[in-house]
């Protein structure tokens, strides 16, 4: 599975943005669809995840500002950003757990950066 995001930028605080990561797949079910973000010097940390059924997890410090949604029919996943804060930069990570051959499988975006910033 090859992933695809894009959709970051440079915006100012109270901003929006929307996120997208296309999943190119070959022999793999998707499972679920995550993203994550990191700042230089700290940890990735879950954004948000989507499981291919649809039921959804958010990180506290983005509800109510961040959804997350997918198109199964094109293996895609986005992240619609609103409010945003300049807490919010980083570079966002597009995750997908998928399964093939009775094994499961992670596999990572490239990152996008997304700075907030007057």
């Amino acid at each position: 599975v090859q992933l695809q995001a894009s959709g970051g930028g440079l915006v100012q605080p109270g901003s929006s943005l929307r996120l997208s990561c296309t999943a190119s797949r070959s022999g793999f079910a998707i499972i679920a669809m995550s993203w994550y973000r990191q700042v230089p010097g700290n940890q990735r940390e879950l954004v948000a995840r989507i499981t291919n059924g649809g039921p959804t997890n958010y990180a506290e410090f983005v509800k109510g500002r961040f959804t997350i949604s997918i198109d199964n029919a094109k293996n895609s996943v986005f992240l619609q950003m609103n409010s945003l804060t300049p807490e919010d930069t980083a570079v966002y990570f597009c995750y997908v757990r998928a399964a093939g051959g009775m094994k499961e499988y992670s596999f990572w975006g490239q990152g996008t950066q997304v700075t907030v910033s007057s």
